[in-house]
């Protein structure tokens, strides 16, 4: 491989593929904000964690924002209050005024609440929720070539009862296996029902790298392949000419991740775990949030 083949940012441009799709075959849509979007369905996007971390370059992002809820994600929460007290507030126009959310994302990947019919036929509710998480990497250790290691936040029963049903409703991890290595790659299937590209998708992308790298060190697998597919891919009405702004830069090379490597399970992760090297961007982009 060329010095060029390696420093090219493959993912801006996987990014900058979809901005432009978005924009040239956009359809537009009224939506649940009242601002409206365009929109097209059914998108593909593939990023390869060996080339570097998919943090994008073209605009400045929070990763700070993008590491702590992943992890207030990972603890299990469904209210604000770590968010708010590591000076994140992506969540804070859904939060009650106590900070609860719902069962959101955190709640169904470590407390699953699950039933079973009792002798008489009724419902009952089991005692112990389920936790998935726990779940996905103990698989991946025990069974790695298993095709049912899923990672679901679409609890259809306790939909009503979130303030935001979850966009990235689902995650596959797949282990492929590599010759005369000592290491299998982990892949990601990230499934996203409702897209924001502007806003939400730098951040789902750096974040489902994340967690592929974390699962990925404590089941000693080396991070693979980043899939993501999008339902409904849109740009909002007033992000398209920030999109426009961002299309005409250039790339910087892609940066690195570092992970302490002495963290062997899923829990207990600190923000200090993570180090970004090499991390060279444009400045950021002025958008807003629409609710």
């Amino acid at each position: 491989m060329s010095h060029e083949q390696e420093t090219f940012n493959t993912f801006d441009f996987e990014y900058h593929e979809l901005l432009k799709r978005i924009l040239n075959e956009g359809v537009k849509k009224s939506d649940r904000t009242g601002t409206g979007t365009i929109s097209v369905f059914g998108h593909m996007t593939r990023f390869d964690l060996s080339r570097g971390f998919p943090l994008i370059t073209t605009k400045k992002i929070h990763l700070k924002s993008v590491i702590h809820e992943l992890l207030w994600m990972i603890s299990g929460s469904q209210n604000i209050g770590y968010l708010k007290e590591n000076g994140v507030s992506i969540w804070d126009e859904w939060a009650d005024k106590d900070g609860d959310l719902g069962p959101v994302y955190g709640a169904q990947w470590r407390r699953w609440q699950s039933f079973d019919s009792s002798n008489d036929g009724e419902t009952a509710w089991v005692a112990e929720p389920i936790d998935q998480l726990a779940n996905v990497v103990e698989t991946l250790r025990k069974s790695p070539f298993s095709r049912r290691i899923m990672l679901s936040a679409w609890n259809v029963a306790d939909l009503q009862a979130m303030n935001l049903p979850p966009c990235h409703f689902n995650a596959q991890f797949n282990v492929e296996p590599r010759e005369g290595e000592s290491r299998n790659k982990l892949n990601c299937l990230m499934s996203i029902r409702s897209w924001d590209v502007f806003l939400g998708g730098p951040f789902n992308i750096a974040q489902y790298a994340l967690l592929t790298m974390m699962v990925a060190q404590v089941t000693n697998l080396d991070p693979g392949t980043l899939v993501i597919a999008s339902g409904d891919t849109h740009l909002y009405l007033n992000h398209i000419e920030q999109a426009r702004l961002q299309l005409r830069r250039p790339f910087f090379p892609p940066p690195k991740m570092r992970l302490n490597p002495d963290r062997r399970e899923i829990d207990g992760w600190k923000y200090e775990d993570f180090k970004i090297e090499n991390y060279e961007h444009h400045p950021h982009i002025k958008a807003e949030v629409s609710v």
